[in-house]
Order: structure tokens, then C-alpha cells, then sequence
């Protein structure tokens, strides 16, 4: 009963702050036991819409040629040794037990943001930590890719521990850095596309990558472009992270707002002011999905007031084992 009692609060619980703790990050080892990330593949497919997705599943490898028997894929007969033999024959595939798995966590400065419960920034590292668990545990070759608006590091999938937590430190590196005075403000700021093509240089065929980020500037340059690249021979999940002020103004009222230098005072009270900064949160929202599914990239959208592990379940629970609202049956 307490552990059944333990599970749920992990289960719902929600992140606070707006830094990343590196023992959270670690913690996840436990939490993401039950991330199962071949389970729920029609899910993610259906997250697509009408358009194909780019799911291929493990590769394959060829292993040996036997009799056809009743019931074989048609698709897998050898017409060679069938028309040598004059009987027909098959081939035998055998399965990976391994792929690389990337995993890639925006830190730029649009990301320290939050009005709730955490910020933009931490969510993306508490689900960046919980995928590479998840893959390690899955046997998948584990690395990925964290970068901000002035650098950029990777780590290569190796299907180690410490490969996973040189990740993991990673992201909490860079996630200390936000908003701190670094000196590089004067550098020109480093695009979504060019953190892309970083991402096609260090991704191989059959890999299986995860971005999480708010996507912002994937309407400029030729984002989208690197990303059809990419998904022509990966397997390409987007985390959309978003904050429940960036969809809705808050109730009708005079704030004080700062970035920390500057102070402005917004009005939240005019009805068309409201609709129209909700409708122009939907349209950016509706045309990214738009945009990804016409790629087969499927769009998993996830607040940062909602509880990170209960959402992922939804798409990589086990079925039967977790219900739409993510407790355990």
C-alpha cells in the first residue's frame, strides 16, 4: 500500500522552480521504469494526423533462408533461391537489441519561463532525463544534445550509465547557465535551424531522436527543412513544452513585469486583447502541428504545470497497466 501511495505521488507530481536540482535528474532513473517507448507507437502515430508518420521501428538484420511456411509474410520470400530451388523459401530477419537514441533539450533563453508551478527550461530537462532513462533501460544506445543560444555540446549514444548521466549533468550544466551574466550577450544568438543542423551531423540512419523545446524561430530560416532531412532517415518525436500564460492572458488586472533589468506594467482587461492573444497562441500551436505532421513527425504537448511522468505514460505506458489519467490499475 505505501508503495502503490509512493508511485502516485511520483505520478502526479508536478515540477517547481526555475532551475533543475541534478539529484531530480538522477532520480528519474527510478520514475521512467515504466516508460516503455515501442509501446505506444499507434498512439504517437495518431498524433500525426491524416499524414504518414515517420515511424519504422527497430532495424532489421538479415539472419537465414528456410521453407516457406503457411502464414510467412509473402513480402519476405526469396524469389532467388525460390526460382533456383523451384520450392519456395523465406527469409529470416532477426531484430536489433540496439539503436542509437538521441535525445535533445533546448536551453535557450525563451525557454527560462514560467508563471505557474516551474519554468519552460526545467521541464524540458526533467523530460529530456526521463527519455534517456527510458531508452537506456529499453537497450537502446543512449546520447543527445543540449544546446542554448551560444553553444551547443553532444554526447554520443553509447549503451553505457555514464553516458547517461554525462547527459544528464549535461543538461543540468547548461540549465544553470540561463539568465546568468555569461558575457556572451553581444554574440549573435544561435537559430533553431542552425541547432539542427548540428543535430543531422551527429544523427545516424535508424536513429531514434527526441526533441524537446518550445520550437520557437522554427518559422525562420530553413528549420523545417533540416527537420524533413532528418526525418527521412530517423525516427523523429517533438516534445512541445509550453507555459499556461504563453495560451491565456491571466484574469482582467494591472501586473508589473520585469526581465530583470527593465520593468513594464501590462492591462489584462480588454476582451479583445485576451481573445486575440489566445487565438494567436492556438494559431502558432495549430500551424507547428500542421507543419510537423506534413514532416510525420508526431507532437506530444506538454505544459509545465502538468505532471511530466503521468503525461509521457499516456503515450509510452504500458497498456492495461496505466489509464488515460495515469494511475496505476
Amino acid at each position: 500500500m505505501a508503495e502503490s501511495t509512493n508511485y502516485n505521488y511520483k505520478l502526479e507530481q508536478t515540477l517547481t522552480g526555475a532551475y533543475i536540482a541534478l539529484d531530480e535528474l538522477i532520480g528519474c532513473r527510478f520514475t521512467a521504469k515504466d516508460l516503455k517507448l515501442q509501446q505506444r507507437r499507434k498512439a504517437l502515430s495518431l498524433l500525426a494526423g491524416p499524414n504518414k508518420t515517420n515511424f519504422r521501428g527497430r532495424g532489421l538484420d538479415f539472419a537465414e533462408v528456410r521453407a516457406y511456411q503457411p502464414g510467412d509474410d509473402i513480402r519476405t520470400i526469396d524469389w532467388r533461391v525460390t526460382a533456383r530451388s523451384g520450392q519456395a523459401y523465406t527469409k529470416l530477419f532477426e531484430e536489433e537489441r540496439e539503436r542509437p537514441s538521441l535525445v535533445v533539450v533546448d536551453q535557450r533563453q525563451a525557454m527560462f519561463f514560467g508563471s505557474q508551478t516551474c519554468f519552460k527550461s526545467v521541464t524540458a530537462c526533467y523530460l529530456g532525463a526521463l527519455m534517456v532513462w527510458a531508452g537506456l533501460q529499453n537497450n537502446d544506445r543512449v546520447g543527445g544534445l543540449v544546446f542554448t543560444d551560444h553553444a551547443h555540446q553532444e554526447i554520443k549514444p553509447r549503451r553505457s550509465r555514464q553516458s547517461a548521466l554525462s547527459l544528464i549533468h549535461l543538461m543540468q550544466q547548461y540549465n544553470q547557465m540561463l539568465n546568468r551574466d555569461t558575457g556572451l550577450d553581444t554574440e549573435p544568438a544561435v537559430s533553431l535551424e542552425e541547432s539542427l543542423v548540428e543535430l543531422r551531423r551527429i544523427a545516424k540512419p535508424g536513429s531514434a531522436i527526441y526533441i524537446i523545446s518550445d520550437f520557437a524561430g522554427f518559422d525562420q530560416g530553413n528549420a523545417a527543412k533540416q527537420l524533413y532531412q532528418l526525418s527521412r532517415h530517423c525516427e523523429v518525436t517533438a516534445l512541445y513544452i509550453y507555459d499556461p500564460l504563453e495560451q491565456q492572458l491571466p484574469p482582467p488586472g494591472q501586473y508589473t513585469v520585469t526581465d530583470g533589468q527593465q520593468r513594464s506594467v501590462i492591462h489584462t482587461g480588454g476582451t479583445q486583447l485576451r481573445q486575440r492573444y489566445a487565438d494567436d497562441f492556438a494559431q502558432r500551436q495549430q500551424q507547428l502541428q500542421q507543419q510537423l505532421g506534413k514532416l510525420g513527425i508526431p507532437m506530444i504537448e506538454i505544459g509545465t504545470e502538468q505532471a511530466p511522468l503521468q503525461r509521457l505514460l499516456q503515450y509510452y505506458g504500458v497498456a492495461g497497466k496505466h489509464s488515460a489519467g495515469g494511475r496505476r490499475a
